[in-house]
């Protein structure tokens, strides 16, 4: 069964080698930004961020994340990925060069509600596996070099209780030059689990939504899946792999960290640490 859910995210594709499709993180994939979608309402997703990468005198969206401490973002670990494809040395990474935006609605405007961070470690979990995306853990924290602002336009993401699970309604974001919101219909793990669907690539550490007419792409990687619980918006999960067929193929929704599975891992911090100069 499948059950409605609200995705915010930026789109991507991929062209498929093998004669079974296979997984594939979001920022492995040809497509740009979120599939579908609609342009949210501006700072209605204020715990949204945007890491950016700068080249020559611009910087660039590269993945999301979401604020979960004044001083924290909670994001994908296969972001390392795409820090070492920009970065030299990835042990090392520049203040200079990479940065977090906080507040913001248009990345290609400065709208005077933006906050810019720059990052001092970056914790990726211990049991991540670069070369398999099914095998999980595709989580980071990002540890800010100084603590953000909040205001009505940059507010900490709410978590999820130990193991608690992602409701009808949820939705996923994505800084897509404005940022974009997408809702998604959740699958139930056992179906996702099933023959047909993802099968075993799907752990229950993770989360499935989409697999309609919207789904997560390249540029979402890490960004949030909020699920409506309570009558507020609760941060379920993280953008991690998608189809190697594409980002919206048949049977196979974009796949999510499930936050709640790593509550006592974020509380503590300890993973593999990057160094930032």
């Amino acid at each position: 069964m499948e059950r409605k859910t609200n995705l915010f995210l930026f789109v991507c594709v991929a062209v498929l080698a093998e004669l079974e499709p296979q997984p594939m993180y979001l920022e492995d994939t040809v497509e740009k930004r979120v599939v579908g979608g609609q342009v949210a309402k501006p700072n209605s997703w204020p715990w949204q961020i945007s890491l950016q990468y700068r080249s020559g005198f611009n910087y660039y969206h590269i993945c999301g994340g979401t604020l979960i401490r004044a001083g924290w973002v909670m994001t994908a670990a296969h972001l390392y990925l795409t820090i070492i494809k920009r970065t030299p040395c990835a042990c090392v990474l520049s203040a200079r060069t990479w940065r977090i935006v906080l507040g913001d609605h248009d990345i290609s405007n400065h709208e005077g509600s933006e906050q810019y961070m720059s990052v001092s470690n970056v914790y990726i979990h211990p049991d991540w596996d670069r070369n398999r995306p099914s095998a999980g853990n595709d989580i980071a924290l990002l540890r800010l070099s100084s603590e953000a602002t909040l205001n009505n336009k940059v507010k900490l993401g709410a978590l999820p209780p130990l193991d608690g699970s992602c409701p009808t309604t949820t939705t996923a974001t994505s800084p897509s030059a404005k940022l974009k919101q997408a809702y998604l219909p959740v699958v139930n793990h056992n179906t996702c689990s099933s023959s047909g669907w993802w099968g075993s690539t799907v752990k229950t550490n993770m989360v499935c939504a989409g697999g309609g007419n919207e789904s997560g792409c390249q540029g979402d990687s890490g960004g949030p899946l909020n699920c409506s619980v309570g009558g507020r918006w609760v941060v379920h999960g993280v953008a991690s792999f998608v189809s190697s067929s594409g980002c919206n193929a048949y049977r196979r929704p974009t796949v999510f960290t499930r936050a709640s599975a790593f509550i006592s891992w974020m509380n503590s911090h300890e993973g593999r640490k990057i160094h930032l100069a």
